[in-house]
């Protein structure tokens, strides 16, 4: 998954919890007015780094999903030699990452749309009691933030979807493909869209991939936060605390990556699931049409044998494609790619919200020098 598109949405929810948008200001910004001009700046400067991001990491993303892949050991591991094929591992990291950054900005903006409509909506319904409201506003704020994701993840599954089938396509040996300038050629992704023959598959894996973001922003954002006011406390005891931007900003790093990773290890098994679920949504049929292919097959005297071993698997779910996995691999096999998985979003989380976290710092101080000014 695009990492700007999944932690743009997790810093979106932790904005929009702490403020109700319907009155749009940016107190949270140390302003007491929104400047539509500064908003479009900050909005672009992190839409900027979402993509920088999304580039950083791109290349670990690619291995963890190559570890997750049931063609693991089959295509990057050397049996004979007990040892991994690093030049076809690490072959064209990149592949792929043009169709995610380019859903990022839709994806973010559906986000924004529903989340608003939804809030507005549920607070019209909610009930008061002797004039306060029966449900207390932030649980309105996560459900509303919760619908948000579901119909950001609606659009970003067929970009996820087409960038984990062109991350396993295997190029030729003589080509170069370790540079971003490779990213955006055309050949792979369009080699990966040419695997599916109806666009209903596009969208499998949708479940999984909202089964592993709701749960991952749900746990990230409070130990964030909670990890955040613990080191500034303990700087304030300290008296070695100061509140500059430098200082923010190594704080919420080191914050937001330890909570990041946390979480990335803890929701790996889903999206160990979510892999395999998406590469082989290509090959997948309905069950009617593996009924049918069962038929023809028989009446042309071909054996069932025969059959399974053409390319084409019937729909399995999430808890059916678990089973394999640990039939295959135990335990063990769940936590595939945790590692990688923790690693890039560490490094991802931590510059991604240091830079957020400063920003309002910065923000707020300009404002203040501005104030002063006057």
């Amino acid at each position: 998954m695009s990492f700007g598109a999944a932690l743009g949405a997790s810093v979106r929810e932790d904005f929009f919890q702490r403020k109700s948008a319907s009155v749009v200001t940016c107190r949270d910004f140390g302003m007491c007015s929104w400047s539509w001009g500064l908003g479009c700046d900050v909005l672009l400067a992190g839409a900027f780094a979402a993509f920088t991001v999304d580039l950083l990491v791109y290349p670990l993303d690619t291995l963890k999903t190559r570890f997750q892949s049931p063609d693991y050991k089959k295509i990057y591991y050397d049996a004979s030699r007990n040892t991994l094929n690093r030049r076809q591992l690490f072959r064209g990291l990149y592949q792929g990452v043009g169709s995610v950054i380019l859903i990022t900005i839709p994806s973010s903006g559906a986000f924004f749309t529903t989340y608003e409509a939804a809030k507005v909506l549920l607070s019209k319904a909610n009930p008061t009691n002797n004039g306060s409201a029966l449900v207390p506003q932030p649980f309105l704020h996560s459900a509303a933030s919760a619908t948000a994701e579901l119909v950001s993840c609606f659009i970003l599954t067929p970009a996820e979807v087409l960038k984990q089938n062109a991350q396993m396509i295997r190029r030729p040996a003589g080509a170069s493909t370790s540079k971003v300038s490779t990213a955006f050629q055309p050949s792979v992704t369009l080699q990966a869209l040419k695997q599916f023959q109806k666009p209903s598959q596009l969208w499998r894996g949708y479940t999984a991939l909202a089964a592993r973001n709701l749960p991952f922003t749900a746990m990230q954002f409070p130990m964030f936060e909670h990890l955040q006011e613990s080191i500034k406390q303990y700087r304030k005891r300290s008296r070695a605390f100061t509140g500059g931007l430098l200082e923010t900003a190594l704080t919420t790093a080191v914050s937001a990556g330890s909570a990041g990773s946390l979480a990335a290890v803890i929701t790996t098994p889903v999206d160990v699931v979510k892999t395999r679920i998406m590469l082989s949504a290509a090959d997948e049929r309905s069950e009617a049409a593996a009924k049918k292919e069962v038929e023809k097959a028989q009446k042309q005297g071909q054996s069932l044998d025969t059959l399974v071993s053409k390319k084409g698997v019937t729909k399995k779910s999430g808890l059916t494609v678990a089973r394999e996995v640990m039939r295959e691999s135990g335990v063990k096999g769940l936590f595939r790619g945790g590692t990688l998985r923790a690693a890039w979003t560490a490094l991802g989380s931590g510059l991604y919200l240091g830079v957020y976290e400063s920003g309002k710092v910065w923000l707020g101080d300009q404002h203040q020098r501005q104030k002063e000014d006057q």
